[in-house]
């Protein structure tokens, strides 16, 4: 690896890549022994993102496999084994097999990305159900997202949610900040990197620490 102290690669075989989107549909379980065996060569601090349920967008078509599916659980199972996290992007559409998942396997650490859009209540409410789910927020600090404006956290357009705030902060070790999909403009991309400063800026120093650096580098082991 050119930079192995500025990069932290993950592994993803995401079903919107159509290289991998046969073997999700037919259950192929030698995507899962593709994982185990990449993952037995070293190199990579994490499994994902995996857009195992996500709506459609612009480049790739929805994807609706179910969070506790045989693909799935054998990607868990091979996290587990490794001990890494797992990125996934699940909708609350499939809340229920999503959590299912969860409580399956305890010991794996699964990042949700964007916390699948989920709403407050349905944040709180799954973040203290499961000890092992950190709550990622990329997307969530946009001014507007292209899908849909109710998913950010802004009541404003500046300003976080008090309500989102008191979560972040009663428990600043289950989050961690994101750009979402980047390099597709500069001006993108700083768009993207001021929505998370903007949040960062509106949390204790504390919080901020540990949401912005500490528990991504505990999660991935560059930090004890």
């Amino acid at each position: 690896m050119r930079w192995p102290d500025r990069l932290v690669p993950f592994l993803s075989v995401s079903p919107e890549h159509r290289e991998f989107r046969g073997d999700w549909t037919s259950g192929d379980s030698s995507l899962v022994e593709t994982v185990d065996s990449l993952l037995d060569l070293g190199g990579f601090y994490g499994i994902g993102e995996i857009s195992v349920t996500h709506f459609p967008g612009t480049g790739f078509p929805e994807a609706d496999f179910d969070p506790s599916g045989p693909v799935m659980r054998g990607i868990m199972a091979a996290a587990q084994s490794h001990q890494v996290p797992v990125t996934v992007h699940v909708e609350v559409t499939r809340l229920r097999e999503f959590e299912q998942m969860l409580a399956d396997f305890r010991e794996v650490t699964v990042i949700w990305a964007h916390g699948g859009y989920a709403p407050f209540f349905l944040a709180e409410r799954v973040l203290e159900r499961h000890p092992n789910l950190m709550y990622e927020l990329s997307a969530r600090t946009w001014q507007r997202h292209p899908r849909s404006p109710d998913y950010t956290i802004l009541m404003n357009g500046v300003d976080v949610w008090p309500e989102w705030i008191a979560l972040i902060e009663r428990m600043p070790d289950r989050f961690v900040v994101g750009t979402d999909a980047s390099l597709r403009s500069t001006q993108s991309d700083e768009q993207k990197i001021r929505s998370v400063q903007n949040l960062l800026d509106q949390l204790t120093p504390e919080a901020r620490r540990m949401v912005a650096e500490e528990n991504l580098e505990r999660i991935v082991g560059i930090r004890d």
